[in-house]
């Protein structure tokens, strides 16, 4: 028997028709019409049905699909990391970071076919060519997020507010772990509140990052980007020993969002209700009972002249959206606020593992704008660090749940994807929070060690992405073009610089 229900994702609306039993497997070798055939392996997971490609709406519609990421990505290379950096070396480097988001966006876009084209997301179609690819994902998002850099970080920025001493940090970040942890368990629907809190949040950084430039930076620290690019060729082996290949690994995989959550691309624009990720329905939450987007085996489309003129109106809009919200806006707030320090502090050696340099540079918006500048620098680094931890939090739990009830607990009636969700959620929360008390609490070199792990992470799922969207997409939506060899070139750069950090570890002895 058939049965039709009414789904909704966001403000649109759908029929979708359902199967009973077992679901239909009749597609994943369609040709379509000369234009290559659907080739998604089924030795880890079942096969898909067909059904037809939603239809795309204006661009307005989906701006926000990416501001999760873009929000996230402020605490950590935005705000700490690059910031960092340019306070030691000075503008010679920042290029880097230019080139590191630039390739995230290309990584981002790959990672959004997969999703547009068939709902799945991109850790899904890994498995389905290997199926302990979703756990190595998973751990690859949990492991380098288990050091609670961003809740230290905030910890740290509350104490300058408050004036109290280092050994308050480690108690104010656990407690901001176990508010996130309290906050999210309570959220009726994660991803829309996770939503609306980063919108208001990149909103007011916006306006905070404009108003700074505007009386605080000088037209030399903006002239330096260009300027001292050369000296990052000459200075190059100095300012790499000096900052590590931790370093420099980590802040080109953390400018812009980083590691795995860049994979996490594919809920997010699923949630919003985009591509074949609309005929994804919700699960309920088992604690509030409402609604949040739901991990599911996609769909493929037959590869006729209507779906054809679909795909390309999806593809448009997701190219726009990601290029606006997440290169545009990430990208300026990124080169923004280095320049800010290069402006008010310049370059600071030897400034230690904590947030000095960002106690300097309020001191002097403080006297250069007026004495209330200064807390407001401050409390707004630290919603910065704490929104980016809820994001965190939020990802490798989705990312997780995702990959665990796809993958390995289809089956079971007990673990449903949100107390998998829940699970991970508080796993992490106890397990930061003992860190956290152990003493090892130093922003920065918990934020190191969690950047450099997502770009050993980077470097697996970049070659991952050119081999699913090569191999399992038809030849009229897959990866080709001029968008391949910058794909390899981006692969390449992980690996490399991947790498050079596992040489680093080895000839250290660390």
């Amino acid at each position: 028997m058939r049965s039709e229900r009414r789904l909704e994702i966001g403000d649109i609306c759908f029929r979708a028709e359902e199967q009973g039993g077992k679901r239909m497997a009749e597609v994943t070798d369609r040709p379509g019409k000369g234009q290559g055939s659907w080739d998604l392996p089924t030795r880890g997971l079942p096969a898909v049905e067909t059904r037809d490609l939603p239809e795309p709406r204006k661009l307005t519609a989906y701006i926000g699909a990416s501001v999760i990421l873009t929000a996230t990505a402020m605490g950590s290379g935005e705000s700490i990391i690059w910031p960092y950096i340019t306070s030691q070396v000075g503008m010679g480097l920042l290029w880097l970071a230019a080139v590191g988001i630039t390739m995230q966006y290309f990584l981002n876009m790959e990672i959004e076919r997969y999703t547009l084209a068939t709902g799945e997301t991109a850790v899904t179609g890994f498995s389905r060519f290997w199926k302990p690819w979703g756990v190595i994902f998973a751990l690859g998002a949990i492991l380098p997020n288990a050091w609670p850099g961003w809740a230290a970080g905030a910890g740290t920025g509350v104490t300058y507010i408050f004036g109290l001493g280092e050994g308050a940090v480690s108690w104010i970040a656990a407690a901001q772990l176990w508010a996130i942890a309290l906050a999210v368990t309570a959220a009726p629907v994660v991803y829309q509140v996770l939503e609306k809190i980063q919108m208001a949040l990149l909103g007011i950084i916006v306006i905070f990052v404009i108003f700074a430039i505007i009386v605080a930076t000088d037209a030399g620290s903006w002239g330096r980007i260009v300027t001292k690019a050369p000296e990052s060729f000459t200075n190059a082996p100095q300012w790499f020993a000096e900052l590590g290949a931790a370093t420099i690994l980590g802040a080109i995989a953390f400018a812009g969002a980083g590691g795995a959550n860049n994979l996490v691309q594919s809920n997010y624009i699923r949630d919003k209700g985009m591509g074949m990720g609309r005929r994804i329905p919700n699960i309920v939450s088992p604690v509030t009972g409402e609604e949040v987007a739901t991990p599911s085996i996609g769909y493929t489309f037959t590869l006729d002249e209507e779906n054809q003129r679909r795909w390309e109106g999806w593809w448009r809009v997701a190219n726009k959206e990601q290029l606006i919200t997440f290169l545009g806006i990430g990208g300026a707030l990124l080169i923004a606020l280095s320049v800010l320090v290069n402006s008010t502090i310049g370059i600071r050696e030897n400034i230690g593992t904590d947030l000095a340099f960002i106690q300097e540079e309020a001191a002097v918006l403080g006297n250069t704008i007026a004495p209330w500048f200064e807390t407001f620098f401050l409390v707004a680094i630290v919603i910065m660090l704490f929104s980016t931890n809820v994001g965190i939090v939020d990802y490798t739990s989705r990312l997780a749940a995702d990959t665990l009830k796809t993958g390995y607990l289809a089956r079971s009636q007990f673990w449903s994807e949100s107390k998998i969700y829940l699970t991970v959620v508080w796993t992490m929360t106890i397990g930061g929070s003992i860190v956290l008390i152990a003493g090892l609490n130093a922003p920065i070199v918990l934020l190191i060690i969690s950047a450099a792990g997502g770009g050993v992470v980077m470097a697996l799922y970049s070659v991952m992405l050119i081999v699913l969207n090569t191999r399992a997409l038809p030849d009229a939506i897959k990866l080709k073009g001029w968008r391949l060899p910058i794909m390899v070139v981006t692969a390449i750069f992980f690996v490399f610089f991947s790498g050079l950090l596992i040489w680093d570890i080895a000839t250290s002895g660390v």
